[in-house]
C-alpha cells in the first residue's frame, strides 16, 4: 500500500489514521469511515497523516457532525500542525477539540 493513501483503522476504543487525507483519498478515507463503528473513546489519532489539504479538514467536519448527531464524543489526537493551521484559516480550530495523551 502507498503511503499516499489514506488508511483508516480502528484501534482498540479509537480510530488511527495515516497517509494521505487530501482530495485524492478523502472520499475512500469517508467511507471507510462510514463502514467502522464509532470509537468508543471518540479519539481520532492523527499522528500517521503525512498529507494534508483543505479536503482533510472537510473530513475532520464530517467526523464532527456524525459524533454530534449520534450524541458521541469526539476528539482529536496528535493534529499535524499543517492541518491545523488550514483549521485556523477557514476559522473552524475551535471545532477540531484535540485529545491530550
Amino acid at each position: 500500500m502507498s503511503a499516499e493513501q489514506g488508511v483508516l483503522v480502528a484501534a482498540g476504543e479509537r480510530w488511527r489514521l495515516s497517509g494521505a487525507l487530501n482530495m485524492d483519498t478523502a472520499a475512500d478515507v469517508l467511507a471507510a469511515s462510514q463502514e467502522l463503528p464509532w470509537p468508543e473513546a471518540g479519539v481520532i489519532d492523527l499522528a500517521g497523516v503525512d498529507m494534508v489539504d483543505s479536503a482533510g479538514v472537510a473530513i475532520l467536519l464530517a467526523w464532527k457532525r456524525r459524533a454530534l448527531a449520534n450524541r458521541k464524543p469526539v476528539k482529536f489526537a496528535n493534529v499535524p500542525a499543517s492541518l491545523a493551521s488550514l483549521a485556523d484559516l477557514y476559522g473552524v480550530d475551535d471545532l477540531l477539540a484535540q485529545a491530550t495523551e
